[in-house]
């Protein structure tokens, strides 16, 4: 078979020609380092939280880990006050962000003209950037007051609720931009062959695209729910109990979240004061998280494999 010979523009044959070669080399190194090294970084990262947060386990006594709750400088290391907070925080969150979310989606793909939702889209990208300290101080400047202890006079100043409010509207604009792709990824002749059957346009939207982009959906929650799991700031600046916290089922009083008690309790020093044990116990928490999220995306990704739809 005869190889075809491209010529560049000093009429050598690409193939031959030296500098070239040497610039296609240098490129794959490059990129072939790259690659390695970030795969070092997070072996790196995984390995340190999985032997640190092990030691951890192996020499607290496990007691301490079922007590009254989240107080590590005492040697209180009380995980499901933790847990409780992560869920209560996540679960308001996520009871603010789907609705509202899911709503703008749909209002965006099936309802709003084009030149609206050209405007629109890019205010919800600006939204999403908003930093998410900034929201926590708007969380217990006006979410606080002039939401949560309207409402309920036993709040106080620093609540997981009003935590839990920031934190959805922080994932708004993320449900939002996800399962609007996902909606206007759904073919056209779906919603056609609908409205010929003399469906509204609101049928069309709940009956026909939305299950039609149901993978895409759950991935937008997925991703939305792993956010809010993982968001720091507000709940360290609206929740309170940077101290520590009783375990509570209560979202009307102040508790902590994994990230925030990683924060609150490595803030200022290398070296946490107070228990021998306190300083890894954030490597234990941070364990904890990973296989929390870890978890969470393999279930995700099974569930959107099992339902994804191909047109």
């Amino acid at each position: 078979m005869a190889q075809a010979v491209v010529a560049n523009q000093a009429g050598l044959p690409l193939k031959l020609d030296p500098r070239r070669r040497r610039k296609e080399a240098f490129m794959k190194n490059f990129l072939r380092s790259a690659a390695v090294f970030t795969f070092l970084v997070s072996v790196a990262i995984v390995a340190t939280i999985l032997f640190d947060g092990l030691d951890f386990f192996f020499e607290v006594d496990k007691s301490k880990l079922l007590d009254i709750g989240w107080f590590p400088r005492r040697g209180l290391f009380d995980i499901p006050t933790l847990l409780i907070g992560t869920f209560l925080v996540s679960a308001i969150a996520m009871l603010v962000a789907v609705p509202l979310g899911l709503g703008a989606a749909i209002y965006l793909s099936e309802y709003a003209n084009p030149k609206l939702r050209r405007s629109i889209k890019p205010i919800l990208e600006i939204l999403a950037g908003i930093p998410s300290v900034v929201l926590g101080y708007f969380a217990i400047s006006w979410i606080n007051p002039q939401l949560v202890q309207n409402f309920f006079d036993e709040a106080g100043v620093f609540n997981l609720t009003a935590a839990g409010l920031a934190v959805g509207v922080l994932l708004i604009p993320l449900m939002a931009s996800v399962s609007e792709d996902a909606m206007r990824a759904v073919p056209m002749s779906l919603r056609e062959a609908s409205y010929g059957l003399g469906a509204r346009r609101v049928t069309t939207s709940l009956r026909v695209v939305f299950p039609a982009a149901i993978s895409g959906i759950v991935a937008a929650f997925i991703l939305a729910l792993s956010r809010a799991i993982g968001e720091t700031m507000i709940v360290a600046i609206a929740a309170g109990a940077t101290g520590g916290g009783l375990r509570s089922w209560d979202p009307l009083q102040p508790g902590q979240t994994m990230t925030a008690a990683m924060a609150a309790l490595g803030a200022g020093s290398d070296q946490v004061a107070g228990d021998n044990l306190a300083f890894n116990s954030l490597y234990f928490v941070g364990l904890l998280l990973f296989f929390l999220t870890l978890a969470l995306n393999v279930v995700g990704e099974r569930f959107v494999r099992k339902v994804r739809e191909i047109y």
